[in-house]
């Protein structure tokens, strides 16, 4: 039985869009051929991003390295042919014409696998952007345009109080980092 340490991380090329499908379709196949011992884990590295719909914020993750997915793996015998015949794989990055693929070294690993964790840390503890008193425009919402000052910053809930002139008067308006730029 092949211990971890002789696995290597090798890149899958896959079909653009579908990498969640072929880490499934990989991980049903190897299952299916009984062939676990071989293949530790299989990877999309994915980054979370927040997105703006409708005036809402939208988590959703991301495909980091759109098109790859990473598969550590003892790549011996019939292993590569099995992960190549699979449904949306194109082949293995790197591999030359007849060749085995090659794996990657062990920085790029960690740079790749740290980039993952750093990611999902990274929303945490980033730096408040704004400061009380400062013009801002609003950027997103029905008040798209207006321009206003920083009232109160909630670190917490990523929120500013921002007092917008609206028709002569002032009113404040609690919007998200997201929804507002420094002028």
């Amino acid at each position: 039985m092949a211990e971890a340490k002789d696995k290597k991380w090798y890149v899958v090329r896959a079909v653009s869009g579908q990498e969640n499908k072929v880490k499934d379709y990989i991980e049903k196949e190897i299952a299916h051929m009984g062939l676990e011992d071989f293949v530790d884990q299989v990877l999309v590295p994915t980054e979370k991003v927040i997105q703006i719909r409708n005036g809402k914020k939208v988590n959703k993750e991301r495909v980091y390295f759109p098109g790859y997915v990473m598969i550590q793996a003892n790549i011996s015998g019939e292993i590569p042919h099995i992960i190549k015949g699979i449904n949306g794989v194109i082949g293995f990055l790197g591999e030359t014409k007849g060749g085995d693929p090659v794996p990657l070294r062990k920085s790029e690993v960690n740079r790749m696998l740290g980039k993952v964790d750093e990611l999902s840390v990274k929303t945490d503890n980033v730096a408040i952007p704004f400061t009380i008193g400062e013009t801002i425009k609003v950027i997103d919402g029905p008040f798209n345009g207006f321009n206003g000052t920083v009232e109160k910053i909630n670190e917490e809930k990523r929120k500013l109080e921002v007092m917008v002139k609206i028709f002569g008067r002032k009113t404040p308006l609690e919007l998200s980092y997201m929804q507002v730029e420094k002028v």
